[in-house]
């Protein structure tokens, strides 16, 4: 093969590869197609001239770009990252709960029910019969402190 042939195959590997990126989108793909070009480029210049030179050089800027540039690129063009509230604890604080044993008064404990679970509670120091309906404040280690609806 001629080298005016490598380099033309090298360039347009790097283009299709570059271009691929818009249909496989993760921001790797196109930092294989800058190494072809940029091989495409040294074979052009005769600073290498065989095909094992070829792809070593292809192979080595691949791996330092990706090492490079990608966490580089991930932050200029961002995604569609959304993080969630991972503290499960925020999602309950205010849910309506069911008494399904009396809690109170003073410090004595009960139980709630609660998505589809009983769970030991502690008020705030008032009666809350069974049968009441009283909301979630807070946690204590494995109990729930709750108050009563008015």
């Amino acid at each position: 093969m001629e080298m005016s042939n490598d380099v033309l195959a090298w360039g347009s590997v790097g283009i299709f590869l570059m271009l691929a990126e818009l249909i496989l989108p993760g921001g790797i793909v196109v930092f294989l197609g800058t190494s072809a070009l940029i091989v495409a480029v040294t074979l052009q210049l005769d600073v290498i001239d065989s095909w094992v030179h070829a792809f070593t050089l292809w192979f080595i800027l691949s791996i330092v770009l990706l090492l490079a540039f990608r966490n580089v690129s991930q932050k200029l063009v961002g995604g569609d990252t959304i993080i969630e509230n991972t503290d499960e604890n925020l999602d309950v604080f205010g849910q309506e709960v069911e008494v399904i044993e009396t809690i109170g008064p003073g410090n004595k404990k009960g139980r709630i029910l609660f998505q589809g679970s009983n769970w030991s509670a502690l008020g705030d120091g008032s009666e809350i019969t069974k049968g009441d309906k009283a909301k979630i404040v807070c946690r204590d280690n494995i109990s729930y402190v709750v108050e009563k609806v008015s």
